[in-house]
């Protein structure tokens, strides 16, 4: 089994967009003055299912791929698997805010999601035809 850095240096990356989007809820939580849950109030609670929905999905698929890429898996997959989910994490957000059925809020949070459970899913997928 091979250190997984490609995943690794991708963790950071994550990490530091849920730092963005803790900070993001932290914020909306003192400008409401909402200690706990959503207080009612529609901005806190898109923030708080944002943060919360990142945190539900990309741990595990982080473990997956990693495994995928330290059973050999190919690198340039990982590294697919990898941006995919990046890019998915941050649009996610943005597209919590947009209109409600419009195309940014089709494109970002429905896409956002979508390739976010295509990467873990392909990942998943992979790594059993690997270990199997």
């Amino acid at each position: 089994m091979i250190f997984p850095a490609t995943t690794a240096f991708y963790a950071g990356l994550l990490a530091l967009v849920y730092l963005g989007l803790s900070g993001w809820v932290i914020g909306a939580r003192v400008s409401e003055n909402v200690l706990f849950g959503d207080g009612g109030d529609d901005t806190v609670l898109k923030r708080v299912r944002s943060h919360a929905n990142f945190a539900e999905y990309v741990p595990l698929a982080l473990i997956v791929i990693g495994l995928l890429e330290a059973s050999g898996g190919s690198h340039g997959l990982v590294q697919a698997l990898l941006i995919a989910l990046l890019v998915a994490r941050i649009l996610h957000p943005i597209g919590m805010f947009a209109p409600p059925n419009s195309p940014r809020q089709f494109a970002c949070r429905g896409g956002g999601i979508i390739v976010t459970m295509a990467a873990l899913g392909v990942a998943a997928i992979a790594l059993l035809v690997r270990v199997a």
